[in-house]
């Protein structure tokens, strides 16, 4: 791949990409595009980019590469992400021998931590089903603080000096002294812990985040914070930060409940776009917070609830009322029947309508019932989900199979379900809870693990792209058609296909008359695309375009 001699262009300069494929509906045999002052110009193809070469300050030589709308991941933990990549890292464990190991090494390699950090465990998936206890951790860290998360951070294993830096931490709900903490008492560990971190390590802990999302070809990130995940300073500093660091951009929500137009000014004034995200209603199937209708196959309990049906209809009432978009952190059935009950009551004090147009938000929205999914569409919110979800935890023999039984388990995170009722879809990663991996995202939903909730290539990809978009009320963004704003990637990728559920779809839409754009071939076990530059509202935040 070549590229012009001449200097790097910037967000005001004139830039034309040529002689590759170009992702777009507004030609789906496009293979040039042009760029002004940060936004897409001109599609087309390649006779008639001659016409804009003289003029272009930039002439990219794309050399047959794939050029697609940036991808936006529409749920993520900046600071904890940047911190697992900087931090301990427990995921290439495969024991709980393993796990004391990286505790170890990490311990001795970082003398001077306050408190040692980490995550990433999963004792489903070691052979003893268990996670290290509080006198191996002991051991392995030579009594330091050390906290340790689950993976999905809705659990923490935890050493006994770091209980005694939280005074009454054994009296509060979640603290069992021989089982990792949930609840309360691990929102109060993971306080101490967190207030540790030096502003040095949270800042290169949020470049190495941003940069890594670069590096993946995402555009945007939604940070999902709140006083029960981070911080105020954490949330703030995070915004300023990429607003002068060239990355994604970061659209932020805080998860705080709201009742007046008093409380909407506050979460604007942080710089939040909605009082959403991780508002709890539940917690996760994997620590056994998640709420369900009827008990767990593997617990004699049915999970934990944080929000009830009047609360949840406040907020949203408050926050249709102030403009300002709502949400709820919300995996299991009875905590999506709660939160579609709340939303309704809403819907019928201010109007349907009113309501639609705000545009709520559910977070994983997992264990979905027919119902749920109805009421979804026909309140207008929008399911903000995580497909590695399925991959990591998914199918017979895992993890959700486990907790719920085989059956209950077939029913999660029905993609094509939620597509056939028009319930807008926005794709994420919930990072560092599974990785940021936006080409593994879409094929995690376009290969599901149950065969049924499977939908296409393409259905998924404009999920990850315009459906993030969509989530904060841009319906302008996510897709390169003259106006869009310039957030795309160009990639290293093989044949492009059209890949479908149904095989019929597959080979019509392939058949050059039905003018559908291909994406990669995304069949597991093959290689996914490699990103080559990244550039968000025309300004290059990843290259490596000539390496």
């Amino acid at each position: 791949m070549t590229e012009s001699t001449a200097p790097a262009g910037d967000e005001n300069r004139t830039v034309l990409l040529r002689g590759g494929e170009v992702h777009s509906p507004a030609d789906p045999f496009a293979t040039a595009m042009v760029v002004e002052r940060g936004h897409v110009a001109w599609v087309g193809s390649e006779g008639a980019a001659d016409a804009f070469a003289a003029t272009a300050d930039d002439v990219v030589d794309l050399d047959g590469a794939l050029v697609t709308p940036a991808f936006t991941d529409a749920h993520v933990h900046t600071t904890s992400t940047g911190l697992a990549l900087t931090g301990l890292d427990l995921a290439p464990a495969s024991t709980v021998a393993d796990a004391l190991a990286l505790v170890r090494r990490h311990a001795d390699a970082h003398p001077d931590d306050a408190v040692l950090l980490g995550g990433g465990w999963d004792a489903a998936r070691w052979p003893e089903r268990r996670p290290p206890s509080r006198a191996e951790l002991d051991e392995a860290t030579g009594g330091r603080p050390l906290y340790l998360p689950r993976v999905d951070v809705h659990s923490a294993v935890v050493t006994t000096a770091l209980l005694d830096l939280v005074p009454g931490v054994t009296d509060l709900s979640g603290y069992h002294p021989d089982a990792p903490l949930t609840g309360a008492a691990h929102h109060a560990v993971r306080a101490a812990a967190h207030a540790a971190v030096t502003p040095a390590q949270r800042i290169a802990a949020q470049r190495a985040a941003l940069d890594r999302a670069a590096s993946l070809g995402i555009g945007t990130l939604h940070e999902c914070g709140g006083p029960e995940i981070s911080d105020e300073a954490d949330f703030t500093g995070l915004l300023a930060l990429a607003e002068s660091h060239p990355g994604p951009r970061v659209v932020g929500y805080w998860a705080e409940r709201i009742a007046d137009a008093k409380d909407a000014r506050r979460i604007r004034d942080l710089g939040a776009v909605g009082a959403a995200g991780d508002l709890f209603v539940d917690g996760s199937l994997g620590s056994h917070t998640a709420c369900l209708h009827d008990p767990y196959a593997d617990a004699d309990h049915t999970g934990v609830r944080h929000l009830d049906v009047p609360e949840i209809a406040a907020h949203v009432t408050a926050c249709t009322e102030a403009g300002l978009q709502a949400g709820f952190h919300a995996i299991g059935d009875a905590a999506l029947s709660a939160v579609v009950a709340g939303v309704r009551a809403a819907a019928d004090a201010l109007g349907t309508a009113r309501v639609r147009a705000a545009r709520h938000r559910v977070e994983h929205a997992e264990m979905l019932t027919p119902e749920h999914i109805a009421a979804f569409a026909d309140l207008g919110l929008t399911a903000s989900v995580q497909p590695a979800f399925d991959a990591a935890w998914g199918g017979a023999e895992g993890m959700y199979a486990e907790r719920l039984g085989v059956e209950r388990a077939r029913t999660l995170n029905p993609y094509a379900a939620l597509l056939r009722a028009g319930v807008p879809l926005a794709f994420g990663s919930d990072s560092p809870v599974t990785p940021l991996d936006p080409w593994g995202t879409v094929r995690a939903a376009a290969f599901h693990r149950t065969p049924e909730h499977r939908v296409s290539v393409r259905a998924a990809f404009t999920a990850h792209t315009r459906g993030g978009w969509r989530a904060i009320g841009r319906d302008d963004a996510g897709v390169l058609v003259p106006g869009a704003p310039a957030d795309y990637a160009v990639w290293h990728a093989g044949d492009l296909v059209v890949q479908a559920p149904d095989d019929r779809v597959a080979r019509w839409s392939t058949d050059p008359r039905s003018g559908t754009p291909g994406l990669p071939d995304l069949t597991p076990g093959g290689e996914l695309p490699r990103c080559l530059r990244t550039v968000v509202s025309g300004r290059t935040v990843f290259d490596r375009l000539n390496g």
